[in-house]
């Protein structure tokens, strides 16, 4: 996938993904040890990107799976198209059961899930399996299953085997403290925001037009911004939006003026908004 970890680098800022250099050497030791990669950090700070950007550096087609609460193996892995088969059933009126089971339980009825559909492609592939902290404690047993052979087990069909391993990226927001197993099989990454330079850095790959300095003391804002006690603290993905925006409007300077203009492409709550403006001495000024 990646021959050394200085690979990683280039071939990622090629995709316009800046990785450090533990990122870098992490998603190379995965890469080569086969192992999934298990990135854990607030939410946006770059650990979906970077799966995306796996995926866009290596010509992989990306498969997700977003976990939510509630979460189970009909979503995750694959579950029969009932309706389908019913019809296949009115329409034989086949009264031997044995042959019109085996006629219904085939691949042609098969709903692929994410899980499924990673492990039954034959080309290289990226799982990105998002934000697994939000999943019950009952689907990360199922993934215990799933990355320790990389097989799933359907009763009607027998044992899919993987027959490319997919590289595999799980996400946490850290919502709640994952279980030893799923992390032993893991190597893992935490993330954080960036400091202002690095972010100024990935503010100019993706709006390079915005210039140095204007670009500077807006990633300056957005760090003063995550100092505060915010309900969502601007993410990466926000701080770019907001370069775009100033780019948009015409806006050369970063002044107080143009900071309460495009302060709601940032913040999303009001509670937020009016701690900002207090904290960034805006009112009355």
């Amino acid at each position: 996938m990646f021959d050394t970890s200085d690979d990683v680098v280039a071939r990622l800022s090629a995709v316009d993904y800046l990785a450090g250099s533990a990122t870098a050497t992490t998603v190379f030791l995965a890469g080569r040890l086969g192992k999934p990669l298990l990135i854990e950090g607030p939410a946006g700070v770059g650990k979906t990107g970077l799966a995306q950007a796996v995926a866009a550096a290596t010509g992989a087609e990306l498969i997700r799976l977003q976990c939510y609460e509630g979460l189970d193996e009909s979503r995750a892995l694959y579950e029969w198209n009932y309706a389908t088969q019913l019809l296949r059933i009115q329409a034989g009126h086949d009264a031997d059961w044995q042959r019109t089971r085996a006629d219904i339980f085939t691949p042609e009825f098969l709903l692929e899930r994410p899980l499924l559909a990673a492990i039954r492609r034959e080309g290289p592939t990226v799982l990105l399996i998002d934000e697994v902290d939000k999943a019950d404690l009952e689907f990360e047993a199922l993934l215990l299953e799933v990355l320790s052979d990389f097989q799933i087990t359907v009763p009607e069909l027998g044992t899919v085997r993987a027959r490319h391993r997919p590289f595999v990226v799980l996400t946490s927001n850290a919502a709640r403290e994952l279980s030893e197993a799923l992390k032993r099989r893991c190597l893992y990454l935490h993330m954080d925001y960036p400091s202002p330079e690095r972010e100024r850095d990935i503010v100019l790959t993706h709006v390079p037009a915005l210039g140095e300095q204007l670009a500077g003391k807006l990633t300056e804002v957005a760090a003063a911004l995550r100092n505060l006690e915010l309900t969502k603290a601007p993410s990466i993905a926000e701080t770019i939006d907001w370069a775009r925006s100033l780019l948009a409007l015409g806006i050369d300077d970063l002044n107080d003026p143009a900071l309460e203009a495009t302060l709601g492409v940032v913040l999303k709550h009001p509670g937020d908004h009016e701690r900002a403006v207090a904290a960034l001495e805006l009112r009355g000024r």
